[in-house]
């Protein structure tokens, strides 16, 4: 049995914070904080959120301080971690390691993003979605790793997200050419990722566009999920247009629907074709019935 805290990184309210776990219970957990002062409020389903001012307090009380990526897999392997798709929080640590990974030396915009793709009011369009699609993004490139201009634009794409059809795409875009010319990014990758985030608003990449068949087919990959996962992930885009009359929210719907399945093709790589593209025609086709 072993506590774990990983180094104070995560900002918020004026400080930054460190996360503590066990690898083995929630007890161990517990009682292992209320020793070291923790309150019960800073405990987050499957860790406690610790200010860095406890930190050096806390490995001095017996926590092993560890990366943050070693202690999501301490977290994962122990079985108490909440699954990541039921919980839009929880997928900070995991979410800004990928950040990270992909525009290092640039943590403010990425914790900007998150805070735009962890607004209450999403629930399809959240954090679960942006980690959805970097996911399918690593299988779809295997062995490589995706271009970074469009790991970019996948962080991007849903940035401002309204529920306006062509809007939010737009000013995706408009806060991607912003931000990153802000932060240095050279000026021809700027225009690519605004490009491909415009491109989300059709799925309709040129023959021989790799990086925005990438894009398209990752961002369309919900739909080739199985009955279940396609059940949640319909009741999520009803959640929100909570808005939305029932009348209102069918006729829409049943219209993206018919959109969607005029794509022809509906995925542009082989790949994702293979994956996803019987079972989402499957799923589209039953919906609309």
């Amino acid at each position: 049995m072993a506590i774990y805290v990983d180094p104070p990184l995560w900002p918020a309210h004026g400080t930054v914070f460190s996360h503590l776990v066990s690898d083995t219970s929630l007890d161990e957990l517990h009682a292992f904080a209320a020793a070291a002062g923790v309150p019960e409020r800073a405990f987050d389903g499957d860790h406690y959120d610790v200010p860095e001012r406890r930190y050096d307090h806390l490995v001095s009380a017996g926590a092993i301080p560890v990366e943050a990526r070693i202690l999501v897999r301490k977290l994962i392997a122990s079985g108490l971690r909440i699954p990541a798709r039921e919980r839009s929080k929880a997928l900070t640590v995991p979410l800004m390691e990928r950040w990270n990974s992909t525009y290092p030396g640039h943590e403010e915009l990425g914790l900007e993003l998150l805070e735009r793709w962890g607004e209450d009011r999403r629930k399809y369009h959240s954090r679960t979605h942006l980690l959805a699609v970097l996911e399918a993004l690593d299988v779809l490139a295997e062995p490589e790793q995706p271009p970074r201009t469009v790991l970019l634009a996948a962080w991007f794409h849903d940035a401002i997200y309204e529920g306006v059809a062509g809007q939010d795409e737009e000013e995706s875009a408009r806060l991607a050419e912003e931000r990153l010319t802000s932060a240095g990014l050279a000026p021809h990758e700027v225009a690519e990722v605004a490009r491909l985030v415009r491109l989300t608003s059709t799925h309709k990449p040129k023959t021989g566009d790799y990086a925005g068949a990438l894009l398209c087919d990752a961002d369309l990959s919900v739909l080739g999920g199985d009955q279940q996962s396609y059940a949640r992930y319909l009741a999520a885009v009803r959640e929100d247009y909570a808005h939305v009359s029932d009348d209102d929210f069918a006729k829409g719907r049943a219209a993206v629907v018919r959109q969607l399945l005029r794509l022809d093709p509906l995925f542009h790589g082989e790949r994702a074709k293979a994956l996803w593209q019987d079972a989402a025609r499957r799923n589209l086709a039953a919906e609309l019935t």
